[in-house]
């Protein structure tokens, strides 16, 4: 064999197979949008500065100590005007004049193909900067993972990637933006797999980590390989008899988050009854937020000064204690009247102020078990987040990646799944799902449903039935339904269109009984029909129907309002097209499918 073959056959043609296998490029993809989404989160948070030194002269995530050298007006009128700022710019350039942000991406990924505008992300991400720069209690990593998000999924649509590979580097921007907001890699990871994905298959898995560590790397060679927050050198658990009050903080921070949650959801039922348009609304929240300010300035922004405080022992217990409540109404007030903004930091807030005065009634009570203030505050932290966000695992190794501790991660991990076990029992979901469902959106069945509503009925409907008019005599009724498919005949006008069913149950003594044939038509004995589908219905769809009314056939018919009749959907033909669907899509996230491909190939 010729030297130019053998290179050929055992080199190149592998080459070129590898250069086309799904896997490597996806990886490839991790890296740049990777860059991209530390690139994006580091020009937020830049952006954040810049609004920040126009709006109040300074730009130093020290916004507590700052804020206390200006004029009491001053704290006033820039959160009021840069909420008029805020209201009319989301008014008039995001969709249906409401801020965007995690729930959007979840919505996307399990409803929507992984399908996100970058135009939008980008206008949400200067919305949500702007908010946080004129000084709104809300976080910043919520816009920067929707932004990463956007990235994410504007180059799968550039490169006209599918529906799987689409979602995938959708968490890559996810995953890059958490890890370049808190330096946490592995955090990152999960929470993109966690709350975004909603599966751990390797297809996945393996470009999502290699986008989190891209964009950790970035994050570092920016700001140097520091934590989010400042913590102590070490911290140690005193006693084994210590973790009963761990448990009791994970009971504690329940209620703080789900108080949290509600707090929101209550003020935005509040404003939306006030005769305001929507774009004022901000405007007075501002004004409420600058008056909070000027007794607690450590509300404005994202908090992180405060938090860090909390977590060197600096706050006494009144003013942990008054922060909590201070800090709970400054983002439900902000968010809740249309400032635009995450609650990643403000839950992270809580969770310190809750975890640091339990700790300082847990060491008052038990000086010599307590581990300290610290600990308790950063165990609240975790709890209270993991609650919130519907993400204890992320949030848990997030913990530990700042700390470093094994140990007190253990800790975390008792008091983060109590606090979140609880609160799905008695609030139920999470903020992000709790959102959604506001907005009328439900990601219940998650992925499957998402499946469901991508099929339409009329790919799987049956054109084969039978029909009669309504004046057919009922002679020729019995006789239609010795042949009729399903046992069913369909009555139908002269338009076609749909009035009525017949089966032999529906014609009672009439089905034995001829004595009476010349009296009786087919619109006498035919029963009204009980639901039908439209030619644009989804399979979920269907299956609420059959749930409905136990029909195992389901008239189709091209709408609503002209019934005109053009098929059957079987339960058996809706369900095996359902399985058919949902095998594809969990081969193709194991990557099977493309592997069956290329050896077809």
């Amino acid at each position: 064999m010729k030297p130019r073959r053998i290179l050929r056959r055992h080199i190149v043609i592998p080459l070129r197979r590898f250069g086309r296998n799904d896997q490597v490029v996806l990886s490839v993809l991790a890296v740049v949008i990777g860059a991209a989404a530390a690139g994006a989160a580091i020009a937020f948070r830049d952006a954040i500065a810049g609004v920040q030194w126009l709006s109040y002269g300074f730009s130093s995530e020290q916004v507590a100590t700052e804020i206390r050298a200006l004029a009491w007006w001053h704290v006033v009128v820039v959160p009021t005007l840069g909420g008029l700022v805020i209201g009319l710019f989301v008014r008039f350039a995001l969709p249906g004049g409401k801020p965007q942000g995690v729930p959007h991406v979840m919505e996307a990924s399990a409803l929507r193909d992984g399908r996100m505008s970058l135009t939008i992300g980008i206008r949400a991400a200067i919305a949500s900067a702007a908010s946080i720069g004129f000084g709104a209690s809300v976080g910043r990593e919520g816009p920067v993972v929707h932004l990463g998000a956007s990235l994410g999924s504007w180059v799968a649509k550039r490169l006209h990637l599918g529906r799987v590979l689409a979602r995938t580097l959708l968490g890559c921007g996810v995953a890059a933006g958490v890890a370049a907001s808190f330096n946490a890699p592995i955090a990152g990871t999960f929470f993109a797999l966690e709350v975004v994905v909603g599966h751990y298959a390797l297809s996945a898995f393996a470009p999502i980590v290699i986008a989190s560590v891209t964009g950790t790397l970035i994050s570092r060679a920016h700001y140097g390989d520091f934590p989010a927050f400042i913590l102590p050198e070490t911290w140690s658990i005193v006693s084994f008899w210590e973790f009963p009050a761990f448990a009791l903080l994970g009971l504690v921070s329940a209620v703080a988050a789900i108080l949290f949650m509600r707090s929101i959801t209550f003020t935005e039922d509040v404003v939306g009854k006030l005769p305001l348009p929507s774009w004022s609304t901000p405007a007075f929240g501002g004004l409420l937020l600058g008056l909070i300010a000027l007794a607690f300035p450590e509300v404005l922004g994202v908090g992180y000064e405060a938090t860090d405080a909390a977590l060197s022992d600096l706050y006494p217990l009144w003013l942990l204690l008054a922060l909590i409540v201070a800090k709970t109404a400054a983002t439900a007030i902000c968010l809740g009247s249309g400032f635009a903004g995450g609650v990643f930091s403000p839950s992270l807030f809580i969770g310190a102020m809750v975890g640091g005065a339990f700790g300082i009634l847990a060491t008052q009570t038990f000086p010599e078990l307590s581990s300290g203030h610290g600990a308790y505050t950063i165990i609240g932290m975790g709890a209270v987040t993991g609650a919130v966000l519907g993400a204890p695992i992320s949030t848990i190794l997030m913990i530990f990646e700042m700390t470093n501790d094994y140990e007190l991660t253990i800790a975390v991990m008792l008091a983060t799944v109590i606090a979140s076990v609880v609160t799905q029992q008695i609030h139920g979901r999470s903020f992000f799902l709790a959102q959604l469902e506001r907005r009328g959106v439900s990601l219940r069945g998650g992925h499957q449903a998402g499946l469901m509503r991508r099929i339409k009925i009329s790919s799987v409907m049956d054109d084969r039935f039978s029909s009669v008019s309504p004046l057919t005599p009922i002679a020729e009724v019995r006789l239609k339904l010795q042949s009729a498919p399903w046992g069913e005949l369909f009555v139908l006008d002269a338009d076609n269109a749909l009035c009525g069913i017949i089966t032999y149950a529906d014609l009672h003594e009439a089905a034995f009984d001829t004595s009476h044939d010349s009296e009786i038509n087919a619109a006498d004995v035919a029963r009204a029909v009980p639901a039908v589908l439209q030619l644009s219905d989804h399979l979920e769809a269907a299956v609420q129907v059959y749930n409905l009314t136990g029909e195992p056939h389901v008239p189709v018919v091209a709408d609503k309002k002209s019934m005109v009749m053009r098929g059957l959907a079987h339960e058996h033909s809706v369900m095996l097209a359902y399985q058919r669907a949902l095998d594809t899509a969990r081969a193709e996230e194991r990557g099977e499918a493309t592997s069956r491909g290329q050896r077809r190939r």
